[in-house]
């Protein structure tokens, strides 16, 4: 077995074997996939090397990568598009959080069978316009009113998705029962008792709201798989009805809260949270322009979780839809390195942030894209044959999986 597996698999010894199997499948799809899901990998190599510039201490999203934005409906209600996966979020350097940007744009843009030389232009105008913001010193935020280009579309078609369709799509009619549909790939069913305690937990939560939905009861409550890296820890979605309004639903999504796999290379001093779901929703909190709509805490079985509202205005860019545009490419990486900026100067100033001011400093000069872009396309090289090595494993261990259920018994 190659060293990178052994150092995948043990850090997957503490979540679910069936679930990470599936994690480890998806991993094994191309190279992009296997660095998504190896967020820890690339710290713990990043941490190793001295060859970065200095650069300010700021809140960062941790995971950043060109699949981490959306589209999401605010607590006022409003679409908008910004980061929004803030699990591995930490206080830490600067361009640890670019340098991961940077190096997912080279490796998705290969997926996609994007020619190196488009890919470095697009990490160049990334650098770029994420310079130019940070100079500039004014935090930014993508609406539908205030978008252009591809994004601008994108936010229109996300906003006219209607409740209906997102329930049509995640539930059924069983007995004239409306319940979730755990026949979808995603959605797994659970046992009676489990379900029981959650719903038993749950209804605290949601009456605890002073805002929906503390006039809502449950309907039913399944496992949800979502994502690639936090595959394997614990995640679930309820199914809501408001009381007074049978035709009116809600999906809340209730996901697992685990320290960020960048603590253990981060030298410099955390906050001391209440909990994991804390640190996440408080940096999220920052970061972000404005919330998801429901975002909170709550504890089952004593560990924490990061709650909030699903909705048919979440989605994603597919970049498999627009590959064939560059010109529409390099849109969304502007729009990008925009929400990216203004994410680190509207949370700059806070428990140990570095203020605006240095942000504006740091941007006088660009002489750190060069080293930012020298690691990127190194690490790039080093993923692919990582991903190689793995993909090695994986296939031996498919073939053999009567032998290694931990590794691949829930693959097919």
């Amino acid at each position: 077995m190659h060293d990178i597996t052994e150092r995948i698999l043990k850090f997957n010894t503490t979540f679910k074997p069936e679930l990470v199997s599936f994690k480890y499948r998806l991993m094994s799809e191309n190279a992009f996939h296997f660095f998504r899901g190896t967020c820890h990998i690339f710290y713990e190599d990043l941490n190793n090397i001295n060859v970065l510039p200095t650069s300010p201490v700021s809140w960062l999203c941790g995971d950043l990568h060109v699949e981490n934005f959306g589209s999401y409906k605010g607590d006022n209600r409003l679409v908008y598009f910004d980061l929004n996966d803030f699990d591995e979020a930490i206080l830490g350097p600067l361009l640890w959080d670019i340098i991961r940007m940077t190096t997912s744009i080279l490796l998705a843009f290969d997926s996609l069978k994007i020619t190196e030389k488009e890919a470095l232009k697009a990490v160049n105008i990334f650098l770029d316009i994420l310079t130019k913001t940070l100079f500039e010193g004014n935090a930014r935020y993508i609406e539908p009113q205030t978008a252009t280009g591809i994004v601008k579309k994108f936010l229109n078609v996300v906003s006219n998705r209607t409740q209906k369709e997102l329930l049509k799509e995640k539930a059924k009619f069983i007995k004239d029962k409306l319940l979730l549909d755990k026949r979808l790939h995603k959605q797994l069913k659970i046992n009676k008792d489990l379900k029981k305690e959650l719903i038993e937990n749950f209804t605290p939560w949601m009456k605890s709201n002073n805002a929906p939905p503390n006039h809502y009861k449950v309907l039913d409550v399944c496992f949800r798989i979502a994502g690639t890296g936090s595959i394997g820890i614990e995640r679930f979605l309820f199914l809501i009805q408001k009381v007074k309004d049978a035709k009116k639903y809600m999906f809340i999504d209730m996901k697992q809260a685990s320290p960020s796999s960048l603590l253990p290379y981060i030298t410099i001093h955390q906050p001391i949270w209440e909990s994991e779901a804390q640190r996440i929703i408080s940096i999220q909190k920052r970061m972000q322009n404005i919330s998801p709509a429901q975002l909170s805490v709550n504890i089952f079985h004593d560990h924490p979780n990061v709650m909030q509202e699903m909705q048919p205005t979440k989605d994603r860019i597919n970049f498999e839809l627009i590959e064939n545009d560059f010109r529409k490419v390099c849109s969304v990486m502007e729009d990008m390195a925009i929400i990216i900026a203004s994410s680190y100067l509207r949370s700059s100033g806070r428990q140990g942030s570095c203020i605006a001011d240095d942000l504006i400093l740091f941007a006088q000069n660009s002489d750190w894209h060069k080293a930012v872009i020298d690691y990127s396309l190194a690490y790039t090289t080093k993923v692919r044959n990582d991903f190689n090595n793995y993909f090695a494993d994986y296939k031996i261990f498919k073939k053999n999986k009567h032998k290694k259920a931990n590794f691949c018994s829930a693959t097919d």
